[in-house]
C-alpha cells in the first residue's frame, strides 16, 4: 500500500511551547521524529506539516520535507489532512511530532492492517495495561475492542468497568488496553473526516477518534507490547536527552 507519513508539529504547545525546536541533543526534536519515520519500510514519503515558519526553517535545515499549513486547525488530524491533499498516497500515517522513540515496526504494521481488513477506514495501536494507576488515569486513553480487533469505544475513564472486585492485568489476551495516539487513514476517508464538524461525544471526551466511531466507521486496533515515551513536558524531554546520550556509544559502534 502506497503510504506517506505526515508529522503534525505546532509551535504553540500548551505545556511546552516551541517543543519541536528543542535541541539539547544537537538535533531538533522534530528531526529525531522525522529521521525515525524515514527508517520505516512502509513510507515512500515523510512530511512535516506545521503552522510556523520557524519549524519550516528547522526542517529545511536538515533536508526534510515540510509544508506550511493554516494556523486555525482545531486538531492535528486536520493539519495532516491539509498536507494529505497534495500527497499521492493510499494510506496516510499521522505520527505526532513529539514521538522521537516511536517503534519503527509498529509504524510498518499500520498499513498492513488496512490491507488485511478492507472494511476498516483507519487503523491505530494499543498496548496492554499492566498497572491500575494507569487504568484510572484520565491522561491515559483506554480502548475496548471486539473479538476481531475493531475498536468499540475509546475513553479517558477506566474501561471496561469491573463491576465485581478488581481488574486483573495479568490475563492474556488483555481486555485492558492503553490507546497509542498513532493513526493510519485511507486517504479518501481522512479527507472526508476532516471536513466534518466535531461530534458532541468527541467534545466531551476530548478524543477526536470518537468522531469516526459514532458515524459508524471501523477502526482496526493493532496490539503491540511496548509504548514509546512521548515528550509532553520539559521533564519528558530531559529524560529523552538522558536516554539519547546514554545510547550514543552504542549507535556510534
Amino acid at each position: 500500500m502506497n503510504t506517506a507519513i505526515v508529522i503534525p508539529a505546532r509551535y504553540a504547545s500548551s505545556r511546552l511551547p516551541g517543543k519541536p525546536l528543542l535541541k539539547e541533543t544537537g538535533k531538533y526534536l522534530i528531526q529525531h521524529v522525522y529521521e525515525r519515520a524515514c527508517q520505516t519500510k512502509c513510507a515512500r514519503r515523510v512530511v512535516v506539516a506545521t503552522d510556523d515558519p520557524r519549524i519550516v526553517a528547522a526542517v529545511e535545515s536538515f533536508g526534510g520535507n515540510v509544508v506550511l499549513t493554516q494556523r486555525n486547525h482545531q486538531s492535528g488530524t486536520d493539519r495532516v489532512a491539509e498536507a494529505a491533499q497534495k500527497l499521492d498516497a493510499e494510506c496516510i500515517i499521522n505520527l505526532q511530532g513529539d514521538e522521537p522513540l516511536v517503534d519503527i515496526e509498529s509504524l510498518d504494521l499500520l498499513p498492513e492492517m488496512l490491507e488485511r481488513d478492507a472494511s476498516a477506514d483507519m487503523a491505530t495501536l494499543a498496548v496492554p495495561l499492566n498497572e491500575r494507576e494507569r487504568w484510572v488515569d484520565p491522561n491515559c486513553v483506554k480502548v475496548v475492542c471486539d473479538d476481531d480487533g475493531r475498536a468499540l469505544y475509546f475513553s479517558r475513564s477506566p474501561i471496561p468497568h469491573v463491576r465485581d472486585g478488581e481488574p486483573s492485568f495479568n490475563i492474556r489476551p488483555s481486555r485492558f488496553l492503553q490507546h497509542l495516539g498513532i493513526y493510519a487513514y485511507r486517504r479518501t476517508f481522512l479527507l472526508k473526516l476532516s471536513a466534518l464538524q466535531p461530534h458532541p461525544l468527541e467534545q466531551l471526551e476530548k478524543l477526536e477518534q470518537l468522531r469516526s466511531l459514532v458515524l459508524g466507521h471501523r477502526i482496526k486496533v493493532g496490539i503491540v507490547q511496548h509504548a514509546a515515551i512521548g515528550v509532553d513536558t520539559i521533564d519528558d524531554y530531559r529524560e529523552f536527552v538522558r536516554f539519547y546520550r546514554q545510547t550514543l556509544p552504542r549507535r556510534a559502534a
